[in-house]
């Protein structure tokens, strides 16, 4: 989950904002499909109970947390009971929602080994890239963060057994955000029964699962254990941010206290694009967009990747077998000053220094994480003429 409002490096949140973008967190909004979203709007509009149309309901819509049942079963492999399912406005409130449950809690569930946390007390694991504001939210939250080293193999899940007072591990399995790789079979096995050996929990964030490109996709992984993994999902990649709808599939352990605290006054999405995207979705209208996204995006990832062959070819670029970015790999020392020259072109760009949680103890990693498929489709060309300038020639 990475929305637009980030307070990560780069411009693109200033007044003057850039002419080219290349940072990751959204979609190509231009590619908004209106015209079928309008047709689900009219015919879940005609459909709708009347009661749909009053304060709408904590754990939302069940026209929308039915279709999410049957639609994540079949394309991501969840376990997803529509009683399980909480519709959130986007990712930030369904995190946010945990870590203060997970505080309030102590996270144990009955039946837990030992005399549990005090209130207040622990932490979660989170991957040493990731996101700032991710880790943000859980501090307010009251808890602390530690970080999971990651390497190609994803993050490294061996590491929490040696870590105290962790009540659950925030790891994105299906493509690490940013790196781009996924988590290795022997490590989601890992994290699934640390999970359950102590009684935690993985909050898996399945931001862009659904863009895989050269082989099937990599399915979630609560399917293994629908009772210790709350999958986390939205429709900020797949459609747009704007929307604000985001879903839990959640333990039963988690449910009412979710539910009771949601009660308190959380803001709620939208009844009406709830309707709207549960037609979208039991209509076929959502899988028919995706496969012309996913063509779109290989398409751009194809000529970015065939573009650096060309002309940088000492540029080795990793994490494109899925997702909506690419991680190019800098000569050591430089990925400041690229930033910094792409910018001064009026070129968006992040480095993935400002991914690095400041508390890992990797050695640094110069890299750009170049978001192919945020410009829209008429300026793609513009902004790799743009990118490939302010790399380092090729040999």
């Amino acid at each position: 989950a990475t929305p637009a409002n980030r307070r990560a490096p780069g411009p693109a949140d200033r007044a003057d904002r850039p002419r080219f973008d290349l940072t990751p967190g959204t979609p190509d909004i231009s590619t908004f499909p209106r015209t079928a979203w309008l047709a689900a709007a009219r015919r879940a509009l005609t459909a709708a109970p009347s009661e749909a149309f009053g304060y709408p309901a904590p754990a939302g819509r069940p026209e929308l947390r039915r279709a999410l049942s049957d639609y994540l079963a079949r394309a991501r492999g969840v376990r997803a009971d529509p009683d399980r399912i909480v519709v959130c406005a986007g990712f930030m409130q369904a995190l946010g929602l945990l870590s203060r449950v997970l505080r309030a809690e102590g996270g144990n569930p009955p039946g837990r080994p030992g005399d549990g946390w005090r209130q207040g007390d622990g932490q979660i694991a989170v991957e040493s890239y990731g996101l700032d504001f991710h880790r943000h939210v859980i501090i307010r939250a009251g808890l602390r963060t530690v970080p999971l080293q990651v390497d190609e193999h994803g993050a490294d899940t061996g590491e929490l057994a040696a870590l105290d007072d962790v009540r659950a591990a925030l790891l994105t399995p299906a493509h690490q955000f940013p790196t781009g790789v996924a988590l290795h079979p022997d490590r989601r096995a890992a994290a699934v029964n640390w999970a359950r050996a102590t009684g935690n929990y993985i909050l898996e964030d399945d931001y862009d699962g659904e863009f895989r490109y050269d082989r099937q996709p990599v399915g979630a992984l609560q399917g293994l254990d629908p009772e210790h993994v709350v999958y986390m999902g939205t429709a900020s990649k797949s459609l747009a941010p704007a929307l604000r709808l985001a879903w839990m599939v959640l333990p039963e352990h988690l449910l009412d206290p979710v539910y009771a605290l949601k009660r308190t006054g959380e803001w709620p999405s939208s009844s009406l694009d709830q309707l709207t995207l549960a037609e979208f979705l039991t209509s076929g209208a959502y899988d028919r967009h995706l496969r012309g996204m996913r063509l779109r995006y290989r398409r751009r990832r194809d000529q970015l990747v065939e573009a650096l062959a060309a002309h940088a070819p000492s540029i080795q670029v990793s994490g494109i077998a899925a997702g909506l970015h690419a991680v190019l790999e800098l000569p050591p020392g430089t990925e400041q000053s690229i930033v910094q020259a792409a910018n001064w072109q009026s070129l968006a760009l992040h480095g993935l220094g400002g991914f690095t949680d400041p508390s890992a103890t990797a050695v640094p990693r110069d890299a750009l994480v170049v978001a192919y498929g945020t410009p829209p489709e008429h300026s793609f060309a513009g902004v790799l003429d743009a990118l490939l300038r302010v790399l380092p020639p090729g040999e």
